[in-house]
């Protein structure tokens, strides 16, 4: 007998199950069910080229199969759609870029996947998130508006806990529990989980809470939900740009302390200049000093002494804030820039590693390197359930360059791409009232005549430069209050005259292109949204005069005369790109603030701010009397009471305008030491705030690089896919006869139809007209890199007259190479 040495691994990492079934028990099984089944029927399992890993009861059984061909071909049926949910999954793992280490390896894991991988549970898992970060509203210390006793929150929170620890349970079911270390994520938030998990029993049997600055981490739950995909990336790519911005950092902190240690020996003998008493006191006030927060009154005393010692701030200002400090920024831009076309390329290869994973399930042995309709349709009803049986025909012709009725690897690869096509028959774009009753149709072609006259926009922007100037009118002219100024400004004549004539806009593009192609532009959503608005402003003011805050939604129309000017829609299609990223940026500054902010009450609540800070240099800023503050006054507002109050604290720290009063109001009150918090504060919300900056203005280089480079005519037959399908075509590749019937309504019945697919104006489509040559590169460079390592995309499991069914656990010798069932040739050693 000849024993087999092979190492079972695959380059992704996706362990398959392998039951080391001998080969030539593997031989004599595939020979047994080879007699059993009649040639001819495309469906049976001689044709199934790999068997899904989720089918291996399933594989292990085929063998034990009656002899009659309707258990047989019952028996396929569940094979093959075992192997369309896998290969489905497979997809999904690609366009969420998801490891497939975490695949599910066997049929007992799927059902904890398929609950895991479900709206309900995103949902849940979302809304018991949120609850848990909202019960710092109501947990000490709290506004007592919404203060809840000890065992009430505390019951709620140990609730949360115990979903979530039922998620994680779930989801460590399918991922498996030895893999828990691979993924740091997950490993994190089990921690995490346990820790204030004990923490909560401890509260509840206490009945008191104690130091929990672990409510903290709360947002760690949130971050890890499916909604906050992007949060993640926005997250990673923070901590990919790390490197750079510590460097930078660190030559920033060495510049202050430089300059710190050469102030304290300059100015520290005279005893008017507090700023410079210490060497920690020189250090804070240098460190401040470099966000210009006290600049002069640090310089001011020193100043006075000798003009010269000005020099000693303007070099630090000059070194410190105009030169490394937009170093930094330069630095963090172009290892952005990097990232971001680094993150592009990898999942453009993950999501080519997901085809092949999935085009391995779902080819036969007959034709281990084509993949028929059959099999393409069967898996986009996992991937994408909600497609009609239509626009998977259109998929699969968009696909099929070679017209050949079956799909390559090859073009296997552009399903994403394809998947983002939404089609419309050529025909849909004639006007919406084409079969409607012939006077109505009469008004709504002239409706549509006029719409799209070419000086029909001209005539609108004048309306609103005309609007703006009796805006402007009405704004000079004088009143006696507030309530009639804005009646005057927003609810005169000119206004409703106006406004009137925005609404017979928006009604006479409704009429004349269809609701559909009408809320199909955004500027058109926004001018109907905004008229709306106006309108409900003037009727506002008529039933309520006294609120006259509704005067603000008038201007809003003004906006529309920016889209005039090219730099205008470079810049408005710019925040088109970018709101995805801003949206992540949003909640990872919340996120930051959360955190901070619960720290901060851990630390510095309960501490009374008026009236501290006694002979030190922020005394008036801190003064209160029972009449009234000070002109300085009112910074003893600035608490951490409760979250809301330390949000707004955090907020004007952020500003950085006098945050080192508040910096030196806790310290002197609470400790030197809590400096250490407001420095980190400032530090973590400069690094992402440089971040985001750095992305905004790599998207707004990218979108004039892509303007550049792409002609509006390039761009129109980028974004559009034309196809025509015949229909002596379809009936060649589509055997289901009552699926043919479905497409009858569809399709043109002995000719050719046409169809356009439109793709979204996203970055990811962007990005492959932008890298389309980079591309090419990427593809042939992994192509190599497979052959050389021996991972050779192909389910060729032997010639087309094998009949012998290859299954999970089963592996065919060919030659000195052996051919294993995920679709990978590896070279193996063969030993008598």
């Amino acid at each position: 007998m000849a024993a087999l040495r092979s190492t079972q691994s695959s380059a992704d990492g996706y362990s398959r199950f392998n039951d080391e079934t001998n080969n030539y028990e593997g031989t004599y099984q595939s020979n047994k069910i080879k007699q059993r089944i009649p040639n001819g029927n495309e469906d049976y399992p001689n044709e199934i080229g790999s068997t899904s890993s989720l089918n291996r009861e399933l594989s292990e059984n085929s063998v034990e199969l009656s002899s009659r061909s309707g258990d047989i071909q019952i028996d396929v049926e569940q094979h093959w759609e075992m192997n369309f949910h896998e290969a489905a999954i497979f997809l999904e793992e690609g366009e969420n870029n998801e490891k497939f280490d975490s695949h599910p390896h066997n049929k007992e894991a799927l059902p904890a996947y398929l609950l895991v991988h479900n709206r309900w549970y995103y949902g849940l898992d979302l809304a018991t998130s949120l609850i848990l970060l909202a019960l710092a509203f109501v947990e000490e210390p709290a506004v007592p508006l919404f203060k809840l006793p000890v065992g009430i929150h505390g019951s709620i929170e140990l609730l949360a806990l115990t979903i979530i620890g039922i998620e994680l349970t779930l989801k460590l079911r399918w991922i498996g529990w030895r893999t828990i270390l691979k993924h740091k994520r997950t490993m994190i938030k089990c921690v995490t989980l346990g820790i204030m998990f004990v923490e909560a029993i401890v509260v509840l049997i206490r009945q008191s809470s104690h130091f929990r600055v672990t409510r903290a981490l709360r947002p760690i739950f949130l971050v890890d939900t499916r909604h906050c995909g992007g949060v993640r990336r926005f997250i990673r790519q923070i901590f990919q740009s790390l490197p750079p911005i510590l460097d930078m950092l660190g030559l920033l902190l060495f510049c202050v302390s430089i300059y710190g240690l050469l102030g304290y020996f300059l100015f520290s003998a005279d005893p008017h200049d507090q700023h410079f008493t210490t060497l920690h006191d020189s250090f804070v006030s240098m460190f401040v000093l470099l966000t210009t927060a006290n600049f002069p009154d640090v310089m001011m005393p020193a100043y006075s002494r000798s003009k010269w010692f000005s020099i000693f701030f303007i070099s630090y200002l000059s070194i410190v804030l105009y030169v490394l400090m937009n170093l930094m920024l330069a630095v963090v831009y172009e290892t952005f820039t990097r990232i971001e076309k680094e993150k592009f390329r990898k999942l453009l290869l993950h999501k080519r590693k997901a085809c092949q994973h999935a085009f391995r399930l779902l080819v036969s042995k007959k034709d281990p390197n084509r993949m028929k309709f059959k099999q393409f349709a069967g898996v986009l009803r996992y991937y994408m359930p909600k497609l009609s049986t239509r626009d998977t025909v259109l998929m699969f012709k968009e696909l099929n360059t070679s017209s050949s009725g079956t799909l390559s690897l090859e073009e296997f690869y552009s399903v994403y791409d394809a998947a983002l096509l939404k089609w419309d028959a050529q025909f849909s774009q004639i006007p919406w009232f084409h079969t409607t009753w012939a006077p109505v149709q009469t008004m709504c072609q002239l409706a549509h005549d006029l719409v799209t006259w070419k000086y029909f926009e001209y005539i609108i922007y004048g309306l609103i430069l005309s609007n703006g100037i009796a805006m402007i009118a009405r704004i000079i002219e004088a009143t006696n209050d507030l309530e009639e100024s804005a009646r005057a400004f927003s609810a005169s004549w000119d206004t409703i005259l106006f406004v009137g004539l925005y609404v017979l806009e928006s009604l006479l593009k409704i009429v004349g292109l269809g609701i559909m192609q009408y809320f199909s532009s955004g500027w058109n959503i926004y001018d109907f949204t905004v008229t709306l608005a106006a309108l409900l402003g003037v009727v506002i003011l008529y039933f309520v005069p006294s609120f006259v805050y509704v005067v603000v939604l008038r201007p809003l129309r003004l906006l529309r005369l920016f889209k005039l000017k090219k730099r205008y829609r470079d810049v408005f299609g710019t925040l088109v790109l970018l709101t995805p990223l801003m949206c992540s940026t949003a909640i990872v500054m919340l996120v930051l603030y959360y955190f901070f902010a619960i720290v901060g009450m851990e630390l510095f609540a309960g501490y009374n701010m008026r009236n501290c800070c006694i002979n030190t240099t922020v005394e008036d800023f801190y003064k209160y009397s029972a009449n009234g503050s000070t002109a300085l006054g009112y910074y003893y507002l600035n608490t951490f009471e409760n979250l809301m109050t330390s949000g707004i604290t955090l907020f004007e720290l952020t500003i950085v305008n006098n945050w080192f009063i508040l910096m030196n109001g806790y310290a002197s009150v609470v400790s030197q030491w809590s400096r250490a918090y407001f420095m980190l504060f400032y530090i973590s919300t400069m690094i992402v705030l440089t971040i985001v900056v750095a992305s905004i203005l790599e998207a707004f280089r990218f979108r004039i690089q892509y303007k550049r480079q792409t002609s509006k005519r390039e761009e129109e037959k980028m974004l559009h896919e034309e196809v025509h399908l015949k229909w002596e075509e379809l009936q060649s590749w589509v055997q289901d006869f009552q699926l043919l019937e479905k497409l009858r309504q569809d399709l043109v019945v002995g000719g050719t139809a046409t169809f356009i697919g439109v793709r979204p104006r996203n970055r990811e489509v962007l990005q492959r007209r932008m890298y389309r040559s980079e591309i090419e590169d990427w593809m042939h460079e992994a192509e190599l890199a497979e052959q050389s390592e021996g991972y050779i995309p192909s389910t060729d499991l032997g010639d087309g007259d094998d009949d012998s069914i290859a299954t999970g656990s089963e592996q065919g010798v060919i030659a000195d190479t052996v051919v294993q069932s995920d679709g990978y040739q590896r070279n193996v050693t063969i030993n008598s």
